[in-house]
């Protein structure tokens, strides 16, 4: 061990001081290089008051709005072909006037019109097992009454081979409007616009798991300026079910915007193996029927990944609507009263 004497060990001290008062000035030199502030940065604001909420409290939301057991009303309905979605292409067809009857448990009857003339255009039903549509439009080599199971699942039924998407003749739009009509399942509007309610979990077997998510999105506001981002606050609920691999597998997916209350804002649905089946987006609440007793969205967009297709419903009154209305089960089982050609898909599907 070293001997150092008082002088020397005095030294070192003195130059160990200065070797540490050199460093803390380097590192504070270094540190403000790195991290000192060049220029302010413009990002999106976080939307506020966001407001909290537990798991209960969703599940409350969720069930009011299921405590709709009918409605009857006129909307606006708008289809977007997605099928050419992987080229950049997607056909938007024209907005068109409809009826709809909804009631408990998925039925659905929704006439559709073209707008200002009242042309039939099509005609469909869902009695919650069978669906049943009728396409009226177009040359009459076109037109057909469609059956299915709901449950079953379907290819795409085409119209004597669809239409390119660059063809702008009228055979070829015609086809693909028929083509998309053909397609479009009624079923998908049952569960969209009217929303399966959730039970307790002793009659389910079903759980429920509750996060936080931060979306960046396109300020929707009605004083909000053209292009101008935000970032909105949700909680997801996730509805989950024993089995699949791991133990749970997803069925539902509820997103609520937490801005200023707590809305329902989007609804995601999930198969067997977790692909996405349906997106539905909720809009523009207001308080429907005559005496505004009740608050829903007044639009519904509704896209199907699988079926390629999206379609946009915007009630045209939602003060003359009609809520909770008994209706006979025959309103929702279509008959081919046009004696247009039948197109079984259960039969089609089983190669009879």
């Amino acid at each position: 061990m070293l001997n150092l004497s008082f002088v020397q060990r005095k030294r070192l001290a003195r130059g160990a001081g200065l070797a540490l008062l050199l460093g803390s000035v380097l590192l504070a030199s270094g540190c403000a290089s790195l991290f000192g502030v060049k220029q302010k940065v413009k990002v999106p604001p976080l939307l506020t008051p966001l407001v909290n909420a537990g798991t209960t409290q969703l599940i409350n939301e969720i069930n009011r709005l299921a405590s709709v057991r009918s409605l009857r009303g006129k909307i606006d309905i708008q289809f977007q072909d997605t099928s050419f979605a992987e080229s950049g292409l997607a056909e938007k067809y024209r907005t068109a006037d409809g009826t709809v009857y909804l009631q408990r448990p998925g039925q659905i009857y929704l006439k559709i019109q073209a707008p200002f003339v009242g042309t039939n255009i099509a005609e469909m039903t869902s009695d919650g097992e069978r669906f049943r549509v009728a396409v009226l439009q177009g040359d009459e080599k076109f037109r057909r009454f469609v059956s299915g199971t709901n449950s079953a699942q379907y290819k795409q039924l085409s119209v004597n081979g669809d239409a390119a998407p660059n063809k702008n003749s009228k055979g070829m739009n015609d086809k693909r409007a028929v083509s998309v009509l053909s397609n479009l399942r009624p079923q998908h509007f049952t569960d969209a616009l009217l929303i399966r309610p959730i039970l307790p979990r002793d009659e389910s077997g079903l759980v429920y798991a509750r996060s936080e998510a931060y979306e960046e999105e396109a300020d929707a506001r009605d004083s909000a300026k053209k292009g101008v981002r935000v970032v909105r606050g949700y909680y997801v609920l996730d509805e989950l079910a024993p089995g699949g691999e791991t133990g749970a597998r997803l069925l539902r997916r509820f997103w609520f915007d937490r801005v200023g209350g707590i809305r329902l804002a989007r609804l995601q649905t999930y198969d067997q193996n977790g692909a996405l089946m349906t997106d539905v987006i909720y809009s523009e609440p207001k308080n429907f029927g005559e005496n505004a007793s009740l608050n829903l969205p007044s639009r519904i967009e509704i896209t199907r990944p699988q079926d390629l297709y999206k379609l946009s419903v915007t009630y045209q009154a939602p003060e003359a609507v009609v809520i909770d209305k008994q209706y006979d089960p025959t309103v929702f089982v279509l008959e081919n009263k046009w004696q247009l050609p039948e197109v079984n898909l259960d039969t089609k599907n089983s190669g009879k």
